[in-house]
């Protein structure tokens, strides 16, 4: 017995000599609203010397229900000059934002201190449906309200919300005056409007106020954490002139994506596929540029998606793509398609695999990473020769009549028109003339061609031969400033071969050669610069404005100095 009140002693002077210690929490009020700010209190008292014995930190509750807007904390130490006890106090305090409507409970606070957990009292606060009328933040019109509604509040970073603007008025004819709307800024949003068309005005939205939607648009947060979203604005026309009016703010919770996303992610978020393709006609030639589309289609954030590149390779050169987009901004979020078309000129002769950059996306749906890898395009390349080889007769013969046409002057044919005195007549002396006319083009079509093989250009070439480039340049400058750039290409086109022509050159590859021995390897390869640059800018898909005049400032200074 007497062992038994030793431990019992010596048990109280222990309680006694590790102090007290007093938890609490309180709520600035037990009635809330959906749009309220719920204010915790939550209090800790320790008495006694032996304060640093807290073995854990404070613990909170299930704030699953609520939104964390803001906490703080604070601590002091005070002296009970009566009893000389210390007494340390920690205040914390917590702001939290409620996500459904009825009575919702709120945990219990634990502490463990010298091996005892204390904690805290459960309690249960209401959350009522808060007013329709709108918070104003700022209201130069005492008649007209404006109210931003945001559909979820609780999204992930590059993951979209659906916001809509409505105006409120007493009178209805104040809403037909409310013009200049300004959707919300911020650097950490991405806004797109949905539709900016203003609804049927209802007389009856709440009380005596009708409302109208102004717009309904898309925010794009890029940052994650509580993100602000401004209020938007608009104008309302009166006698006196002009009074500006903004909404409220609403604050959404943006949360982080999860840890462990690929190396390849960016900042796709939603749901995507991606695609890349061979869009030229021709056969891919070497040293010659071919369209390729890589496309990236799906829902999400389409319009500020970092897309996936072609990678590089030392089996083609790739050039910055022309970037366009098909995407509609609905309710039900961003859908469409981003296109980038690539030209890629062929290095080698052969089988070559253009590849795209790994891409991965993350989907908030599944709350996971896909990862899609690289998409894989097999080009077969072939060269000059390969590809002269698989021409047809006809194509051979079309091209050589061209060549024809293009480097030979021939003289001009005047028909005459004969008198024919008996109508059953038939004058074979004309048919003879015409077939040996034929016969006599065609032999002498076979002696140039053998004379241009064999023939070594003389160092100065006649001067009546000489094309007038400056008639050239003059049209493809009107046709520059016309836009009309397909007939551009065209009259480039005729150029070059009535220059090549009066050097008695039928191809791009022997007029550089002349060019090396007669004019220098530096206008040389400058022409073989240009001629690039001209088929880079021929085939792409979008013709540039800038580019087609620094074409023409260098096809001006190139043909200028070859025919000096």
């Amino acid at each position: 017995m007497q062992s038994r009140l030793t431990y019992i002693l010596f048990l109280l002077l222990s309680v006694i000599s590790y102090g007290q210690v007093n938890l609490r929490v309180t709520s600035d009020k037990m009635v809330y609203t959906t749009t309220d700010v719920v204010n915790l209190t939550i209090l800790l008292e320790i008495e006694g010397s032996d304060y640093n014995n807290q073995q854990t930190k404070l613990r909170s509750p299930d704030f699953s229900k609520f939104n964390l807007i803001g906490t703080g904390s604070v601590t002091n130490g005070l002296m009970d000059p009566e009893t000389n006890m210390v007494i340390y106090q920690s205040v914390t305090r917590l702001a939290l934002e409620p996500k459904q409507k009825g009575k919702v409970k709120i945990g219990s606070f634990l502490i463990t201190f010298n091996n005892k957990i204390y904690k805290t009292e459960p309690f249960e606060i209401l959350v009522k449906e808060a007013d329709k009328k709108p918070s104003v933040a700022v209201n130069t019109s005492k008649d007209v309200y404006l109210n931003m509604e945001v559909e979820d509040r609780d999204v992930y970073q590059d993951e979209p919300t659906i916001a809509v603007l409505k105006v409120y008025s007493r009178n209805m004819d104040n809403l037909r005056r409310v013009k200049n709307i300004h959707l919300p800024k911020d650097n950490n949003l991405d806004v797109y409007p949905i539709s900016m068309a203003k609804s049927e005005i209802d007389p009856s939205d709440y009380g005596n106020m009708a409302s109208q939607v102004l717009a309904i648009f898309m925010i794009f947060p890029n940052e994650s954490g509580y993100v602000e979203v401004p209020g938007a604005s608009a104008s309302v026309s009166s006698y006196a002139g002009k009074n500006k009016i903004v909404s409220n703010k609403v604050k959404i919770n943006v949360k982080k994506l999860p840890e462990g996303a690929p190396e390849s992610f960016k900042n796709a978020v939603g749901n995507f596929k991606v695609s890349i393709s061979n869009v030229s006609k021709e056969k891919a030639e070497v040293k010659k540029p071919i369209n390729v589309l890589v496309k990236v289609s799906g829902e999400g954030n389409l319009k500020n998606l970092e897309l996936p590149k072609i990678a590089e390779s030392s089996d083609y050169d790739v050039f910055a793509p022309k970037i366009t987009s098909k995407v509609t901004t609905e309710n039900t979020g961003m859908k469409g398609e981003i296109l980038a078309n690539y030209l890629v000129i062929p290095k080698k002769a052969g089988e070559i695999s253009i590849k795209t950059e790994n891409f991965a996306f993350f989907d908030p749906s599944k709350k996971e990473y896909i990862n899609l890898g690289q998409e894989v395009l097999n080009v077969n390349a072939f060269s000059h020769d390969q590809i002269m080889e698989s021409r047809t007769t006809v194509e051979k013969v079309n091209e050589y009549t061209n060549t024809f046409l293009e480097t030979v002057n021939t003289p001009v044919l005047k028909t005459t028109s004969f008198k024919v005195k008996e109508k059953n007549k038939f004058h074979w002396n004309i048919l003879f003339v015409n077939i040996a006319i034929l016969l006599a083009l065609f032999v002498v079509y076979l002696l140039f061609r053998n004379w241009q093989k064999k023939r070594k250009l003389n160092k100065k070439i006649r001067e009546r031969l000489k094309t007038d480039v400056n008639d050239y340049f003059s049209y493809l400058e009107n046709l520059k400033d016309k836009e009309d750039y397909q007939k551009f290409f065209q009259t480039y086109d005729e150029l070059d071969s009535e220059v090549r022509s009066q050097y008695f050159q039928s191809s791009a590859e022997d007029f550089i050669d002349f060019l090396e021995n007669y004019k220098g390897p530096a206008i040389a390869e400058q022409y073989r610069s240009l001629s690039q640059k001209i088929q880079i800018e021929k085939y792409a898909p979008v013709k540039s404005a800038e580019a087609v005049d620094m074409l023409l400032q260098s096809i001006v200074e190139l043909y200028s100095q070859i025919s000096k």
